[in-house]
């Protein structure tokens, strides 16, 4: 269960500040479906304009990275951080921008030996080779 209310369009519609931010989403990934995240946000309109611009000018522009791999790489950070819905939100995404099964399984596969590795080194607490400070 949730802590914070999660605006209907109705709701929305009442917000001025929300509504603005809500129609961009809209434009941006052409389509009417507005998550929950975004919900929950739009009871705090300055926190939800700020978060989808810093969203908007990471994930949703050209760059060096293609968008499945930005994706992908959200869902290793989520995974990390162990957030649940982030995980469901990016795989979705990354599924709708082409990832495969094989190259999810792959994925999960290096998710799981980096968390074995990163917790090993650190228990450990392995110096960094001289070599990797450059």
């Amino acid at each position: 269960m949730g802590t914070v209310k999660l605006l209907t369009d109705a709701e929305v519609e009442g917000i001025p500040a929300a509504k603005e931010v809500f129609d961009d989403i809209r434009a941006t990934r052409k389509s009417d479906f507005i998550n929950n995240f975004w919900r929950g946000l739009a009871n705090d309109p300055p926190l939800l304009r700020r978060t989808w611009e810093g969203l908007k000018a990471v994930m949703a522009v050209e760059g060096a990275l293609d968008p499945l791999t930005r994706e992908m790489i959200y869902i290793a950070v989520s995974t990390a951080n162990g957030c649940s819905y982030c995980v469901h939100s990016h795989t979705a995404a990354a599924k709708a921008r082409g990832m495969t099964e094989a190259q999810h399984a792959e994925l999960i596969a290096v998710i799981g030996l980096a968390g074995q590795t990163n917790h090993l080194v650190t228990a450990m607490q392995i110096p960094v080779d001289e070599e990797f400070l450059v």
